[in-house]
């Protein structure tokens, strides 16, 4: 990409796709992401997927198309659409819980060889980014982290091109370990790659109370509504999540509540 500049990325740097492993897998879907991976055996794009944990604008006209029809050029406004990039994170803290846990709880970890076709910006595209990175010249990371955003908010953004299977093209699939003995286990042990685990997210209601303005009151109330024993886990907001008796972006949110202030699993 000509707009890029920087030295070159670290060799050991790997790119990270958040995603939450238990949600269903389309609108009208009566199987998880975590079984639809197992059985597709490769990563789409909201393109394909109809999913996302960030904004559902990828249709022609939409706010992900406009971003990537000036990203790229137009490049991608007539391709195939699992040609289209795949959003993960670059991940040069080395953070065991991935470079964007925004995004899900959980990740896939792209094998080295996937950085040759990764571009990347920071901020995120969603912020209209003048700064951009390819693997062989990316200033971005120190971008990052001479800033001050939030922590969901720091990460170098990656966009891999092309498809993306996981036989090739992943290293580990990594979950959260309130996924333990469940059914999201179970479907992980049908992918073609070896699964690992983080240390996990756990959130005291507590630290949520003390936080009001993150995400406002009436998204801590639903917090500590879903909380067992108070304390929040993904499995648990994603238990409610299915249920659809709550509305998508509050969910989101308690997510973010989670991430940002929860540590690690103690157990």
């Amino acid at each position: 990409m000509a707009r890029s500049s920087g030295t070159p990325l670290d060799p050991e740097q790997r790119v990270t796709c958040s995603f939450h492993p238990d949600r269903w897998a389309g609108p009208d879907a009566n199987d998880l992401v975590i079984e639809r991976l197992a059985r597709d055996r490769f990563y789409a794009s909201q393109f394909v997927t109809g999913t996302s944990n960030g904004g559902l604008t990828a249709f022609r006209g939409g706010d992900r198309f406009r971003w990537e029809s000036a990203l790229f050029g137009g490049a991608y406004d007539e391709a195939d659409p699992d040609l289209r990039p795949k959003y993960g994170a670059l991940n040069h803290r080395f953070r065991r819980a991935g470079a964007s846990p925004r995004f899900g709880s959980s990740y896939i970890r792209l094998a080295a060889h996937t950085l040759a076709r990764t571009t990347f910006c920071y901020p995120d595209s969603f912020d209209d980014p003048s700064d951009f990175g390819v693997v062989g010249a990316c200033s971005l990371t120190d971008l990052a982290d001479a800033d001050d955003r939030d922590l969901l908010d720091d990460y170098v953004e990656a966009q891999v091109h092309g498809h993306v299977d996981l036989v090739t093209d992943v290293e580990a699939l990594v979950l959260d370990p309130s996924y333990r003995g469940t059914s999201v286990e179970a479907a992980a042990r049908d992918l073609p790659c070896p699964v690992e685990w983080h240390d996990g997210f756990v959130a005291s209601i507590g630290e949520i109370r003390a936080h009001p303005d993150y995400r406002g009151a009436e998204i801590v109330s639903l917090a500590a509504q879903l909380a067992t024993d108070g304390v929040l886990t993904p499995r648990l907001i994603g238990d409610a999540a299915r249920t659809g008796g709550h509305h998508p972006q509050a969910i989101k949110q308690v997510w973010h509540y989670t991430a940002r202030f929860g540590g690690p699993d103690p157990a």
